[in-house]
């Protein structure tokens, strides 16, 4: 896992853990990958997300709807606020993604499990972004007891 957090950044606090806050201050997570598939990771994290109370907004133009949500064929086309984007795609069609996630404002992109692009996360983080590679949003979500309560 690799993080970079811009200098001045609102994730960046002295002896903090940057990724419990960017869990904390961020709620709507755009998932670019996202499937309709239950058996696809990134419907698992993303329904589990979901129920952790966060935005999940589905990107994917290959979707209509996924968990009760409409989706959406690019970030461009959100027509709503983006804290995270959430990318489940693989490291070569990432830049892209970032570029967009850019261009909408969103305060972070975070690249899942097995998933690393320098080029792209410097961009990004030349931009203000917060990056997170090769780590899954899940996880970590847990790993800092955040839990859901079922």
């Amino acid at each position: 896992m690799r993080i970079a957090i811009p200098e001045g950044s609102e994730f960046e606090a002295s002896g903090a853990d940057p990724i419990a806050e960017i869990l904390s201050k961020c709620k709507a997570i755009a998932v670019v990958g996202l499937s309709s598939n239950p058996m696809r990771p990134s419907h698992e994290v993303s329904e589990y997300m979901q129920r952790a109370g966060y935005r999940i907004i589905p990107v994917n133009p290959n979707e209509t709807e996924v968990l009760g949500e409409k989706s959406y064929p690019r970030l461009e086309d959100v027509p709503e606020k983006i804290d995270v984007v959430n990318i489940f795609r693989r490291a070569e069609e990432v830049p892209p993604v970032v570029e967009s996630a850019t261009r909408v404002g969103a305060k972070a992109v975070w690249m899942q499990l097995g998933i690393e692009n320098e080029e792209a996360a410097e961009k990004a983080r030349a931009a203000g972004l917060a990056v997170v590679e090769d780590a899954c949003i899940l996880i970590e979500h847990r790993r800092r007891g955040i839990g859901i309560r079922d």
